[in-house]
């Protein structure tokens, strides 16, 4: 059961949902993301300017997203992806009664997740951007 209507709804959010539902995805960031907790709000400002009669803004630290909804400007997000742990070596764990033991993981395990992670992003991007497009179509 949804708490909040769709009205409700953010790019932000709806992203950051996207990417986080994504395995392996442990931290989920846009525009200067992170970085901005230690920056004044006169260096975070992205200041409007016209340029070839289209407006935008001098920086992107909004990543694109300003008061949940698109501003025109590149969408910059980033995910924090964590590494395999399923190494081929021996790994300490427990047993299902709580003894100590070690395992070691035998068979093909990708030692870097990333290049699964790109298109899995992408697809979830370009989703998530097709559902907000198609709400305002029907505005």
């Amino acid at each position: 059961m949804n708490l909040f209507p769709k009205e409700f709804d953010k790019l932000k959010a709806d992203l950051a949902k996207a990417m986080l539902s994504l395995p392996d995805v442990l931290g989920f960031e846009y525009g200067a993301g992170f970085g901005v907790a230690t920056a004044r709000g006169s260096q975070n400002n992205d200041a409007f300017v016209s340029e070839d009669g289209a407006v935008r803004t001098r920086t992107n630290r909004h990543g694109g997203m300003l008061g949940g909804i698109s501003s025109g400007m590149p969408i910059v997000m980033r995910c924090a992806v964590k590494p395999t742990s399923s190494l081929p070596q021996p790994q300490d764990t427990v047993t299902t009664s709580g003894e100590a033991t070690t395992i070691e993981t035998k068979g093909r395990h990708d030692p870097c997740l990333l290049p699964r992670f790109i298109p899995m992003a992408e697809a979830m991007t370009a989703l998530v951007l097709a559902d907000h497009g198609l709400r305002q179509e029907g505005r």
